[in-house]
């Protein structure tokens, strides 16, 4: 993130948060915190992560443009 009232990174995050509400927080109610904190992880971590291509990445996932970058530091 850039710096203080920046408002690329306002627009970024306000996506972020806009994407999670409408795939997880309104998709049913949870019994508790932990519940929802475990289903919020999953939904970054399977979905976000995994599945999302970023035209910052080249059309890449984030998974995908990590694998590439830390072989390209290995070699």
């Amino acid at each position: 993130m850039g710096r203080v009232g920046a408002c690329g990174d306002n627009a970024a995050m306000e996506s972020l948060f806009a994407l999670l509400q409408r795939n997880v927080l309104d998709r049913q109610r949870w019994a508790t915190r932990k519940d929802l904190q475990m289903a919020i992880i999953t939904w970054i971590e399977r979905t976000y992560h995994r599945r999302r291509r970023q035209r910052r990445l080249g059309r890449l996932t984030p998974i995908e443009f990590e694998t590439l970058t830390q072989t390209a530091h290995a070699a």
